[in-house]
Order: C-alpha cells, then sequence, then structure tokens
C-alpha cells in the first residue's frame, strides 16, 4: 500500500511540476548512438540505417514503478531524403503514456569529397495516448477529471543540424503545437508543452585508436523557464579493422532551478559495445543532491542493429560524385 501511496503521489507532483514530460521523455538513451531520439534531424544521418530498442526501469522494489520502452528506426530512402519512426510506451505507476512518432529529414551536402559538410531538417509528427488507471483508488481523485479517464492528442517537432568534419550540433523545438490533453482539471495543466535542445559536440583523435566524443546538451521549458545541461564524455577503444568497438561515457545532468526541492542533479556512466552491425550498452543513472527518493536510480538496456551499411555508403559516395 505505501509502494501504490509512493507512486501516487509522484505522479501528482510530475503533474503539477513536469508538465512538458506530457510528449516524449528525454533520458539518456541517445548517447548510446540513439540521437534521433532526441532531434529529428538525425534520421538519416551515417552511414547505415539504424534500429534501436530500449527498456529502462526505475524505482526497483516498488510495484508498477516508472518503466520505459522505446523502439525506432531510421534511414535514407532518397538522394537527400530520410524517414523514421519511434513507438514508445512510458508507464509510471497508474499514469501511462503511448504514442507514435513520424519523421521526415532532409538533408544538404555541400561537400563533394569525403568530408562530411551537411546541412539538416527534420519535422515530428506524433500522436500520443495518456491514461490513469483509477481502479484501485478509494475515492475520486478530485485532480483527474472524472469523466475521462484517457486521453488522445497530437503534437510536432521541428529541428536542424549541422556536421562539418567531425563537429556536430543539433537544435530542436519540441511540442510545437497547443495540447489541450483533456487529462487533469484544467486550471492544473497547460497547453504549452514547448521544449528547447541545443546539442554541440565534436570526436578527438578519430584517426587512433582511442579517440574521445565530449558534448553538451541543454533543454530549456519555456512554461516553467527550467533548464536543464548534461555534460557528456564518451571514449572509444577500437578492437579490430571491421569497426569493433568497446565505448564508455558518462553524463552529469544539472537543473537550474531557484528551489532545491526542484533541482535536479544526476550521474549516468554507461558502457556499450559494437560488434559488426549489433549494438549493446548498458545505463545506470543515479540522483544526487540532499533530496532523493529511495531507489530512485534508472537501469537501461539498449539493443541496437544497423542495417545496409555498405549500400548506403555507396549511395552517398554517389550522391558527392
Amino acid at each position: 500500500m505505501m509502494a501504490k501511496k509512493t507512486l501516487l503521489i509522484l505522479f501528482l507532483f510530475s503533474l503539477i511540476k513536469g508538465y512538458s514530460q506530457e510528449t516524449f521523455p528525454i533520458n539518456y538513451d541517445y548517447l548510446s548512438d540513439n540521437v534521433y531520439l532526441l532531434h529529428p534531424a538525425a534520421a538519416g544521418v551515417g552511414s547505415c540505417g539504424k534500429f534501436r530498442l530500449t527498456y529502462g526501469q526505475s524505482f526497483f522494489g516498488v510495484e508498477n514503478g516508472p518503466s520505459l520502452q522505446t523502439l525506432n528506426f531510421h534511414n535514407r530512402f532518397w538522394d537527400n531524403a530520410a524517414v523514421g519512426g519511434i513507438i514508445f510506451n512510458d508507464q509510471n505507476g497508474y499514469h501511462a503514456k503511448r504514442g507514435f512518432i513520424g519523421t521526415y529529414a532532409y538533408h544538404l551536402a555541400f561537400d563533394k569529397g569525403y568530408n562530411l559538410n551537411q546541412l539538416s531538417f527534420g519535422l515530428n509528427f506524433m500522436y500520443l495516448q495518456n491514461s490513469i488507471d483509477q481502479s484501485d483508488f478509494i475515492t475520486d481523485d478530485p485532480v483527474i477529471s472524472g469523466n475521462t479517464e484517457t486521453s488522445n492528442y497530437y503534437n510536432a517537432d521541428f529541428g536542424m543540424s549541422y556536421h562539418n568534419l567531425n563537429i556536430f550540433s543539433y537544435f530542436t523545438i519540441k511540442n510545437i503545437l497547443e495540447s489541450p490533453r483533456d487529462l487533469v482539471n484544467s486550471s492544473l495543466e497547460t497547453e504549452n508543452l514547448r521544449r528547447y535542445l541545443f546539442t554541440l559536440g565534436g570526436v578527438l583523435n578519430k584517426e587512433k585508436d582511442y579517440f574521445f566524443e565530449p558534448s553538451v546538451m541543454v533543454q530549456y521549458i519555456e512554461y516553467t523557464k527550467e533548464i536543464w545541461a548534461d555534460f557528456n564524455l564518451k571514449t572509444f577503444r577500437k578492437l579490430n579493422r571491421e569497426g569493433n568497438q568497446l565505448w564508455a561515457a558518462v553524463s552529469y545532468r544539472q537543473s537550474f532551478d531557484s528551489s532545491d526541492l526542484a533541482s535536479l542533479r544526476q550521474i549516468t556512466p554507461i558502457i556499450g559495445v559494437n560488434v559488426n552491425r549489433w549494438l549493446l550498452s548498458y545505463t545506470y543513472t543515479h540522483q544526487l543532491g540532499d533530496v532523493v527518493f529511495q531507489n530512485s536510480m534508472n537501469h537501461q538496456i539498449t539493443l541496437g542493429f544497423n542495417l545496409d551499411c555498405a549500400t548506403v555508403i555507396t549511395r552517398l559516395w554517389d550522391i558527392q560524385n
């Protein structure tokens, strides 16, 4: 019973404070060669089509604790254009979010040689369903609309990116549409879910057996004026000429908020391996600070498969020449 009360308290807190998480959640799975989850302009970037499957679980030992599953794919099917799709299920106690995201991206290559010099644009269109299971509630909750336990709605993201040699940058506006959801009392929720994401990074010593990828990802929530920043560092060890790699990463997330209770600090180590066309990684997130929830760590597994790499490389070479 205490576990269910804990989940209900966390859910109500998220309704009041976390308006902008009402669409696709932003976790650390983008660091497992999965930038497309954050930025639609990443669809079709690179030499392979990519499948990625993720499973994350928080609050171990708590029944129906928060969990997230995603399945996504993207690839370049035309000279300059790519498509992608994401299916996700985000479960948090009594609250669930499920949805589908479709992506179209367009890429402009400026360099006719081997060097990547490319400007890209991407557009997401998403369909989402929010639901609340009130079957175990003793009485109707005054926060939740009594006549509505499920809410379906739409939204969209727009993004752009620029790659030049070993430098990459992304900018995305998420949830650009107003979204009336009718799941909780209108006085407690906003239709403005806009969130701005900016990523900047680069690859150092890529010609060596060991190389590094530092990056930073900043997000700004328009309605609550919150700012979060991820400071990331990845390191790679080449295992053979076929491109197999062992890699590790660490990310530190800091929110910049005037309230100590609302501030967020997390540390996330990641370890992964790329073998032939397969990717496998494990992510562990631990909350820092004086105010933390017991068992607040998050575990996540990512499984990836790269598709049709040789064909895509040949196609890009043909385009550039």
